[in-house]
């Protein structure tokens, strides 16, 4: 499928959370990354090292650290996501051009996130920007099946009346847009290098499902020009 050529004539705007709507630099990722460490370590008990390994291991077997744990060592979701994202929220900056250039999109704008809904509401508090979006689909809306996994993008286009011929999907981790691709939406990759693992977050060079690709998310929807 190819993806829409006007943009303007997009009904959805999906957006992944972490390391897209704020800079990866902002260090929010690192600290909740630090506090999987942790969990994994008690949890497991493991010294921090070998833990560190094991998350890597389940992230990229898994998809999310979290579904690794639940897989493998019948983890509370719950009790995991609850102690990840005990972090200082304070580290994300309010942003006035991400909220000017939101407000001047046209069509519905959903968070599509593998972490939890409260933590997707903190971070878009922080953000300033909540008041944009029609809502907000968490990985435990599907059923704890993560990103990349094609039935969590099935699921969040039925429980959003999502076309994908007319959505676009904004994500950091490059692979986790081929889904999004192959169901008939535009993609665009945001880039960073912050803890960059081409493992699992940068697109192959042939990879042909990345449709546009930023290295700034605010700049490059501010260059649309599309709003009413």
């Amino acid at each position: 499928m190819k993806p829409i050529e006007r943009l303007h004539e997009t009904e959805t705007w999906v957006f992944d959370l972490d390391n897209t709507l704020y800079p990866a630099s902002c260090g929010l990722m690192a600290a909740v990354s630090a506090r999987m460490t942790r969990f994994v370590s008690e949890a497991l008990a493991l010294e921090p090292d070998a833990a560190l390994v094991e998350q890597k291991r389940m992230f990229r077997e898994h998809g999310t650290t979290l579904r690794g744990l639940m897989n493998d060592h019948g983890v509370d979701p719950v009790e995991f996501m609850d102690f990840v994202h005990a972090v200082d929220y304070g580290m994300v900056a309010s942003n006035p051009r991400l909220d000017k250039a939101l407000a001047d999109l046209p069509g519905r704008k959903v968070i599509f996130t593998n972490a939890s809904t409260d933590h997707a509401r903190n971070v878009l508090g922080q953000l300033g920007v909540a008041h944009h979006f029609d809502g907000i689909f968490d990985v435990a809306d599907a059923d704890y099946i993560p990103k990349p996994n094609r039935t969590a993008y099935e699921i969040l286009a039925d429980r959003h009346d999502v076309d994908p011929k007319h959505a676009v999907m904004f994500e950091d981790i490059g692979p986790n847009l081929a889904p999004a691709a192959a169901l008939g939406m535009t993609t665009v990759w945001v880039r960073h290098d912050t803890e960059a693992d081409p493992y699992w977050a940068v697109p192959g060079a042939e990879s042909d499902y990345i449709h546009h690709e930023t290295d700034n998310l605010v700049a490059w929807l501010e260059s649309l020009d599309i709003g009413d």
